[in-house]
């Protein structure tokens, strides 16, 4: 099986915010200190979403689906473009970017047991737990307004009494434009 690119260039993708009791959220170093983000990984062809977080969320991190309860998922496609240096013009389909399906999992344990060499090249190295809209401002620059969108979108599942406030940095992060372009239509 191989990854699912679109006919536009978008690799399908599965996100995963993983929160604990606390209402913090795993945050992951990427390997060699290349910076943090949630994890996430491509959709294999004949793969149902679901079944990708679960198997990216055991490959990434060493979780099963018995550690975690599946809270909610965003109900669009949330995508971004690669910055060009970063576009593999060799592969075909070429890739330009990634449409993901965000997914909110629970931790089931107070203190869970994290393995990070489930794969022969792991995706991270380090983690940490933060609060819940820290992420924006940890992760790669062309991947924040998707992660915006994200987190907007989960906080009423995560918190059904109501989400912490976003903090005042918020408002500058990114514009309404960058945030509308993060959506494309359900295929």
């Amino acid at each position: 099986m191989s990854d699912v690119i679109d006919s536009d260039g978008f690799r399908a993708n599965v996100g995963i915010v993983l929160i604990r009791h606390t209402g913090e959220v795993f945050l992951g170093r990427q390997v060699g200190g290349r910076g943090w983000q949630f994890p996430q990984g491509g959709v294999l062809a004949g793969e149902a979403l679901e079944q990708a977080a679960y198997r990216e969320l055991h490959e990434e991190v060493g979780l099963s689906p018995s550690d975690v309860s599946l809270v909610g998922q965003t109900e669009q496609w949330l995508r971004y473009r690669l910055p060009a240096k970063y576009v593999r013009r060799n592969r075909h389909p070429m890739c330009i970017g990634q449409k993901q399906r965000w997914f909110l999992l629970r931790l089931k344990v107070q203190e869970p047991s994290f393995d990070f060499t489930r794969t022969p090249e792991p995706e991270f190295d380090q983690y940490r737990w933060v609060s819940f809209w820290e992420p924006v401002r940890e992760v790669i620059y062309f991947k924040r307004a998707v992660y915006m969108r994200a987190l907007t979108e989960l906080a009423p599942l995560a918190f059904p009494d109501g989400p912490p406030p976003q903090p005042s940095w918020w408002a500058e992060s990114a514009s309404t434009d960058q945030l509308r372009s993060a959506t494309v239509p359900i295929d």
